[in-house]
């Protein structure tokens, strides 16, 4: 594939593809170039991604493809059917460059299906002058090939723009639509003869003669004009002192019993606010139009699946592209923002103004959705830095629903741009407040304000409110936060967010839960709890060191439960979803909490009282428990089986019960068989002589537990038991692996140290440590400085050291030797050698073999 250079930014273009909602969809910013393609044999345009070089489009140029030229800057064409794409080039040299290229090749290709292979070679170098590739043909080849190719199109003929001929001038447009050539043509004809401006002369005579025939006939006429789907007829038909006029013809729709008033509502009804005077006569000029043309669309003309499939496309790109010159126009005036925002904070502003600026405002952010990417940021840097989330605060503190609505709405665009940017001015609010003297106010915080709105949502069906459940998720995702070198936004937003903002969430639950049944239990109040749920379960999967700390801190989880009795079933759904939810992580903290609290009498209760039911809350319960069987959760296992099984021993229509049932027997099996063996081995080879006090590690995690230290919810978190069991028996194998090298070395040893104190004594005890010791109330120790228990102390408890022991818990005497060696020791113990004369040996610490 031999391609075109464009990687300059002549060629460099935003992809757009028209969706299904009839809206112009951003494929990404790319470099254009008109290239060979062996795989779809011809020349074709290819679209190369600026960022990762990935192909964004792969187009063959064919020759009854009808491409447009638009606003010197676009390339819109159609392929196939629903499938619009559009060309917007940084400059208009690139666009001109391209444009040439794609009418050459149409032009070639017409060219070789007309006439011979000898014509085609002569048709380098035409004018691409044309707005329409299929324009090209008509010059010279076609009165030349008419004769040769009978299905080719003849020229039109346009009938005289009179009264008595509306009828066959009706009928004529309407032919033309099935065939692309024909309504290209008529298109071509129609702006050649300015035959618009004289159907227009034509409509105020019929109006003023109240002909209604000729009134139909004339609807029907520019209804085929716009299915013609040209850009070049929307100019001229959209222009200010035609537009009225074209929306007066299309008040007469033979299917209506009486004529719309449109042009009435347009001019009467509908009144244009300047929140802010607008000096540009241009920018005026092109939001009046746009909605006027936006009217068109979305009242005037029939639903799109009237009219065949893609045939109004260019009149959406048409609103799309007008849509993004107002948003930049407006962007530029640095003035006319200023003044809004400035007003729109000012404590004076009358409510009905604040209300207009409010939704002057959501206007111009849905516009700017429209931009390209790089513009959109551009967009919304300039918003951020006029201070709109500090105006949206202020917006949210009213008490005016419409406001209100309006603000929640701009302030979901703003998320769904940079959900960093919102998390960033929530930290810099909080950090302000927590600069100022006066107390914290959480309630003034913007994501609280945000809450709030959500849990008092007017609407019965909660439509605003779940609407706000997908904001606050996206602001507490760790997957859009940044990714620095210390993650420092996801620590420290989760921190502050679960410190002055969690509680605000889930007060509506912790206020409905007190007793053993819900205390409100109306439809609104089960959906705004179900729906809290299903965002306290988005924490549970993606939050585990805060959310962890805050359900067992404030035992969210048997709150929870307390829903398993609400009388709408799905809220019981979503109560039992959220535990499953806690179990599926199969963390032993979560485990023990559920195991010492019973919390699986809940749903033991709520499956007793659905009977032989079989439902949704059945095969929930059941899949439960299958999961807890399937992955073998053994502590959970042994719970249900010892305090649960009597209520599950009957139900023989799944094997669910009985095989946890088995499972359990055979664990029991297990541990009885590891028991045996155990009393069967010799005391000095157990493993039990280091194992500490139960109680004791159970205080060291609860300890653990109740720290304030920050941790990365990305990263996994291990009991501390087991960290704290894999550290022991790591230090223990090194201290065999110490006495063992000191034995078999012997005597090699003993010369080799001839010179220093015996460090080796033979004892009766294999190990004899001196170390010195802990607080006694501390609950956590090191492995190289708890007690051991010694094989010489009948009931195995530690032996005390022989050392005394100052009130801090400092040894009097000289530093005592560690059990491993580590590299800074080298050097005391060098010390320690040569001065082995004038040390008494009995104060030295020993390791007895």
């Amino acid at each position: 594939m031999a391609a075109d250079t464009g990687t300059s930014t002549r060629r460099r273009v935003k992809l757009y593809m028209l969706n299904e909602n009839r809206t112009w969809d951003d494929r990404g910013t790319g470099h254009v170039s008109y290239a060979y393609v062996e795989r779809l044999k011809g020349m074709s345009l290819l679209v190369l991604s600026e960022t990762d070089g990935s192909l964004l489009l792969e187009s063959k140029i064919l020759p009854d493809t009808a491409y447009q030229k638009q606003q010197e800057t676009l390339i819109v064409w159609s392929e196939g059917e629903n499938y619009d794409l559009a060309l917007s080039f940084q400059e208009k040299a690139g666009c001109d460059e391209i444009w040439e290229k794609i009418c050459q090749q149409t032009q070639l290709q017409h060219s070789q299906n007309i006439l011979s292979w000898r014509r085609s070679l002569q048709v380098q170098g035409k004018d691409p002058s044309v707005d329409i590739t299929q324009d090209i043909v008509e010059g010279e080849s076609e009165e030349e090939h008419f004769d040769e190719i009978p299905d080719a199109a003849p020229p039109i003929e346009l009938p005289p723009c009179v009264i008595s001929t509306l009828e066959e001038i009706s009928e004529l447009f309407t032919s033309v639509l099935p065939s692309p050539i024909r309504r290209e043509k008529l298109a071509v004809a129609i702006e050649n003869e300015n035959y618009i401006k004289k159907l227009i002369d034509l409509f105020h005579m019929c109006e003023d003669l109240e002909n209604l025939e000729g009134l139909h006939h004339l609807y029907d006429i520019f209804k085929s004009i716009f299915l013609l789907n040209k850009n070049a007829l929307f100019e001229i038909m959209f222009n200010d002192d035609v537009i009225m006029d074209i929306v007066g013809v299309l008040e007469y729709d033979p299917a209506l019993p009486q004529p719309a008033k449109h042009r009435e509502y347009l001019s009467k009804t509908a009144k244009f606010k300047e929140v802010i005077p607008i000096t540009s006569q241009e920018l005026l000029q092109k939001i009046h139009q746009t909605y006027k043309v936006q009217y068109i669309q979305d009242v005037i003309l029939p639903t799109p699946s009237v009219f065949e499939e893609n045939m109004l496309s260019t009149l959406g790109s048409f609103i799309f592209f007008n849509k993004v010159e107002i948003v930049g126009m407006i962007q530029n005036d640095e003035r006319f923002l200023e003044t809004l925002f400035k007003q729109l904070r000012d404590e004076e502003t009358d409510d009905e103004k604040r209300g207009d600026l409010v939704l002057f405002l959501k206007e111009f952010c849905t516009f700017s959705q429209t931009l390209q990417q790089q513009n959109r940021d551009s967009f919304f840097k300039a918003l951020s830095n006029l201070g709109i989330l500090s105006a949206l605060e202020v917006i949210l503190g009213l008490e005016d629903p419409v406001m209100k609505s309006a603000a929640i709405d701009i302030f979901s665009f703003i998320v769904e741009y940079s959900p960093s940017m919102v998390r960033e001015f929530i930290l810099h609010e909080g950090r302000i407040q927590d600069d100022v003297s006066k107390p914290f106010c959480e309630d003034d915080l913007l994501i609280n304000l945000v809450i709030e709105q959500m849990v008092s949502d007017p609407d019965p069906e909660l439509g605003g409110a779940v609407q706000l459940i997908g904001i606050i998720r996206l602001l507490i995702d760790p997957e859009n936060m940044l990714a620095t070198a210390n993650k420092t936004e996801k620590t420290e937003f989760l921190s502050f967010f679960y410190k002055h903002c969690m509680h605000v969430m889930t007060a509506p639950l912790f206020a409905n839960t007190v007793g053993d049944k819900p205390n409100r239990d109306d439809y609104r109040t089960a959906q705004l709890l179900g729906l809290t749920l299903e965002l306290l379960a988005f924490c549970v999967e993606h939050h585990t060191y805060h959310i962890k700390n805050y359900i067992i801190n404030k035992d969210l989880l048997r709150r929870v439960l307390v829903l398993m009795n609400s009388k709408h079933a799905f809220l019981a759904l979503c109560a039992l979803r959220f535990m499953r939810r806690v179990l599926s992580l199969k963390d032993e903290f979560y485990n023990r909490y559920i195991i010492k609290g019973c919390l699986f009498q809940p749903v033991v209760d709520a499956f007793k009282a659905n009977g032989d039911r079989y439902n949704l809350l059945n095969s929930a319960i059941i899949e439960m428990f299958e999961f807890i069987r399937v992955e073998d959760v053994k502590s959970v296992c042994s719970h249900i089986v010892e305090v649960h099984y009597k209520a599950f021993e009957h139900v023989d229509y799944v094997q669910t019960f009985r095989a946890l049932k088995l499972r359990y027997d055979q664990q029991q099996e297990r541990l009885k068989d590891k028991t045996a063996s155990l009393e069967n081995t010799p005391t000095i080879l157990r493993n039990n002589r280091y194992r500490r006090d139960a109680r004791t590690l159970e205080e060291d995690e609860e300890m653990w537990f109740d720290q304030d230290d920050d941790f990365e919810d990305g990263d996994t978190m291990k009991p501390v038991s087991e960290m704290l069991s894999k550290k022991l028996e790591s230090d223990f194998d090194q201290i065999n692996k110490y006495l063992e090298s000191r034995r078999v070395m012997g005597v090699s040893k003993e010369n080799e140290f001839r010179d220093s104190p015996p460090r080796m004594n033979n004892r009766t005890s294999p190990i004899n440590i001196n170390l010195k010791t802990s607080p006694s109330n501390s609950p956590v120790h090191s492995p190289l400085t708890s007690p051991v228990g010694s094989p010489a102390s009948p009931n195995g408890t530690p032996t005390p050291p022989k050392e005394e022991v100052k009130p801090n818990n400092v040894v009097t005497n000289k530093p005592l030797v560690g059990l491993v060696d580590y590299p800074d020791e080298d050097s005391d113990e060098e010390e320690e050698e040569a001065d082995q004369s004038s040390m008494p040996a009995a104060k030295r610490p020993r390791l007895a073999s």
